[in-house]
């Protein structure tokens, strides 16, 4: 709750010293107004309208109604309480609204009669100092897309994907925006799947270094291998992110292929720059996911080869210590005729003889690589 405190606290202006805002969006003016509401504007021609910024969904659309243009409503993880005012004023489905609500999705494109439910999965890479076995990489949020003919509905989930970046640039583009609803369901979807791509980026540099890891020569004295659970950690962010990226290939197609007549004709081509990049992305995933594996398995293989070499060693010197140990046991059964038991230089020789032995069979050990 404190997360979405201190998102609200970003969006609202600061106040006045009469406490009454100084400008934006102002949450008090409508006591009906969720809280969960970031920002509510009109658009007309594809600009801002001046002094939309204040009103509540509600009255967003009785201005569209009456003047034209459409309505951009963004909301961070709404109440089922919440989100009930706003359903009934658009006319939402209640299986879509249901999923809004509850989030924890795959990426998905349905239509409800007049309106249409993407849910997009977002993915923020985490900045950690080194990769460990318990290393959070990828972050995962969810933003959830109706797109009506006059009016466009945000739902995001999780700390990442903040859109008012994306809502500047598009009011900045008027002639973009102009295109209704469908320019910002595609100005998401290119966000979204940007982000995939630097997401992409940033966890190949940590697969190259643990591929450089395991399959280094290690020096004297270091410790051979890399720790399986840094390798399956990675592997599992990796697969979280596919969990992202595989599902949103048909719900791109669609959009890019098929007529909708809720998707502006111009726009569409858009949608084609984006399913490339998202094949690119989802081309990248898959080949980590493999390339993880055949690292995880190399490491496994060379874990076995280490140990193999150490039980060669153990058994080596076995060998080795078996010589004395069988001669000390052989003189150590005390009979009274023992060969050269009474001898001047019998303990001698046979110290000689043993030790002799011992280099023997090192040296023939040390030829063959087991020493």
């Amino acid at each position: 709750m404190s997360m979405i405190r201190d998102l609200r606290a970003a969006v609202r202006p600061a106040a006045r010293k009469d406490g009454t805002p100084s400008g934006g969006y102002d949450t008090t003016r409508d006591p009906a107004t969720p809280s969960a509401v970031v920002d509510c504007a009109v658009y007309r021609d594809g600009r801002r309208v001046t002094g939309s910024e204040g009103l509540s969904p509600q009255e967003a659309m009785l201005q569209v109604r009456g003047q034209g243009g459409f309505a951009w409503i963004g909301l961070h993880e709404p109440t089922e309480a919440e989100f009930a005012g706003i359903a009934a004023e658009f006319g939402l489905h209640p299986l879509a609204v249901e999923d809004a609500v509850h989030a924890h999705q795959r990426p998905k494109l349905e239509r409800y009669d007049d309106t249409l439910f993407t849910v997009f999965k977002t993915i923020h890479y985490v900045e950690h100092a080194e990769l460990t076995a318990s290393s959070e990489i990828v972050a995962t949020g969810e933003v959830m897309c109706f797109t009506g003919r006059d009016f466009f509905l945000t739902v995001r989930h999780g700390g990442q994907g903040s859109l008012r970046a994306l809502r500047h640039r598009l009011q900045d583009d008027p002639e973009l925006l102009a295109k209704g609803p469908s320019s910002v369901l595609h100005a998401i979807a290119d966000h979204v799947v940007d982000g995939y791509l630097a997401v992409a980026d940033a966890m190949q540099d940590d697969i190259d270094e643990v591929e450089t890891e395991v399959f280094s020569a290690p020096g004297k004295g270091t410790s051979r291998g890399v720790d399986a659970g840094r390798i399956y950690q990675l592997k599992r962010e990796v697969l979280e992110f596919k969990r992202a990226v595989a599902p949103l290939a048909r719900p791109m197609q669609l959009l890019s292929e098929r007529p909708m007549r809720l998707v502006d004709p111009a726009i569409q081509k858009y949608f084609r720059d984006v399913a490339d990049h998202l094949a690119r992305v989802q081309e990248q995933v898959t080949g980590f996911d493999e390339l993880l594996n055949s690292i995880l398995q190399a490491n496994l293989a060379q874990a076995s080869v280490a140990q193999n070499e150490d039980m060669r060693k153990i058994t080596s010197w076995a060998a080795i210590i078996a010589v004395p140990t069988m001669v000390c046991g052989v003189y150590g059964m005390n009979f009274d005729h023992m060969p050269e038991l009474r001898w001047r230089y019998g303990y001698p020789t046979v110290a000689l003889v043993t030790v002799a032995i011992c280099f023997a069979i090192h040296r023939t050990l040390k030829r063959n690589g087991w020493l």
